[in-house]
């Protein structure tokens, strides 16, 4: 199966996305910038993956809870 890449199916979420990515590499130090990242680890931008997927679980887990 070919690789789709990294597209937004809803086009208008698509700033906010960027947003809360920014967010997220501000949270655990690594210095993201709109554009080219080339020069960041694999650790790095794993990092901000990670935290990203750590907020949405977090607040998945709250909304389900009732919190």
């Amino acid at each position: 199966m070919a690789s789709r890449g990294n597209r937004v199916l809803v086009p208008e979420a698509k700033e906010a996305l960027n947003k809360f990515k920014m967010e997220a590499a501000q949270e655990v130090g690594t210095p993201l910038k709109e554009g080219y990242n080339g020069n960041l680890t694999s650790k790095q931008n794993g990092s901000v993956g990670g935290q990203m997927t750590k907020k949405i679980v977090e607040d998945y887990e709250k909304k389900i809870s009732g919190k």
